[in-house]
């Protein structure tokens, strides 16, 4: 077991390599830089600038160096320093800048995980366990309504509709008169009834999806051999049920939490814009729009690291739970 966990981090060194080089290369495609449209607002508005001020620009930004030179000082700083750059927006540190607005995306992400299991499974059981019955059907429509619609357009239709009927709406995690104030317990009361919203929005494609995975691996179980001869032997069905069938699908479900938690944050970057909330997914499209390359790629590598980090956490749950995965992911 420990040996496959090492072996498995150690799999991650060339890939967050690789990842880090294919964000930087990225974020370095669009023409031209951050520098080049302040220095053209600037001269719109009439302020001179010279040649000098942009030499001197350039120097404190890095952006005199070559790409490759730029690319080894970002990752070293980040490795040996936590530093992600400097954005050229915000004229401060990236890590002060998305700090607090990646703290909200992750509470708000992992809740809605958890949104997503605790509505999923027990639906998903009782679907595989009430084949073809009325409410089979019902959750059946409703889950493909769910994977089918995007996040945003239910946004959207859910602020019209609570608008329509309340005169309320409901965007922002915070009322005007907290969205600036400092952390306190009033500010945190404030955002809990706000979050429900978000919540259900962006954990609505996912539950649909982990129904329908949870339905289908149970039907696969159920009707298994061992199953039948449990049943045949008196074994009740709901003993039956979760101690042999359910521990046998588990196995799915939990390889989902790889692409399920990065999915969730990504679905919540465009339902953030639509419900206007505090997080990083309004901040990193005005981002991409002035082109703040560190703030972008740091955006993006938090993204992809996320991504990583939840496989490898499935790998790791899958191994602790199925004593036939051994070292390398093959089974003895």
């Amino acid at each position: 077991m420990a040996n496959y966990i090492t072996y498995r981090v150690l799999q991650l060194i060339p890939l967050l390599i690789a990842i880090s080089i294919i964000v930087f290369v990225i974020i370095q495609l669009p023409p031209g830089n951050f520098l080049d449209q302040y220095v053209a607002q600037l001269k719109n508005s009439g302020t001179a600038v010279s040649e000098g001020t942009i030499a001197s620009l350039q120097m404190q930004y890095g952006l005199d160096k070559p790409m490759y030179m730029q690319y080894i000082i970002w990752v070293k700083n980040i490795v040996l320093h936590g530093d992600f750059g400097r954005s050229f927006q915000y004229n401060m540190p990236v890590a002060d800048v998305i700090g607090p607005r990646l703290s909200l995306t992750l509470v708000i992400s992992l809740i809605s995980l958890i949104f997503v299991w605790i509505v999923a499974i027990p639906i998903g059981i009782y679907s595989a366990t009430h084949q073809y019955s009325l409410l089979d059907y019902v959750f059946t429509f409703f889950g493909f309504i769910g994977l089918a619609m995007p996040g945003f357009l239910i946004a959207l239709l859910l602020i019209y509709f609570i608008f329509s009927q309340t005169g309320v709406a409901l965007t922002g995690l915070f009322s005007p008169d907290f969205v600036d104030a400092p952390w306190s317990m009033a500010k945190v009361m404030n955002m809990l009834p706000r979050l429900v919203l978000p919540v259900i929005v962006i954990g609505m494609s996912g539950t649909a999806s982990l129904i329908r995975v949870t339905r289908g691996m149970l039907l696969d179980e159920l009707s298994k051999q061992y199953v039948i001869t449990a049943r045949a032997k008196g074994v009740t069905e709901n003993k039956l049920l979760f101690k042999y069938p359910v521990r046998m699908a588990i196995n799915p479900l939990i390889s989902t939490i790889g692409w399920t938690l990065p999915a969730l944050i990504s679905g919540e970057a465009i339902v953030a814009i639509v419900l206007n909330l505090q997080t990083t997914g309004p901040m990193l499209l005005k981002a991409l729009m002035f082109q703040d390359m560190y703030l972008c790629g740091s955006f993006l590598l938090i993204l992809s690291v996320l991504t990583v980090l939840g496989t490898l956490l499935s790998d790791i749950l899958l191994a602790l739970v199925d004593p036939r995965i051994r070292f390398g992911g093959v089974a003895e």
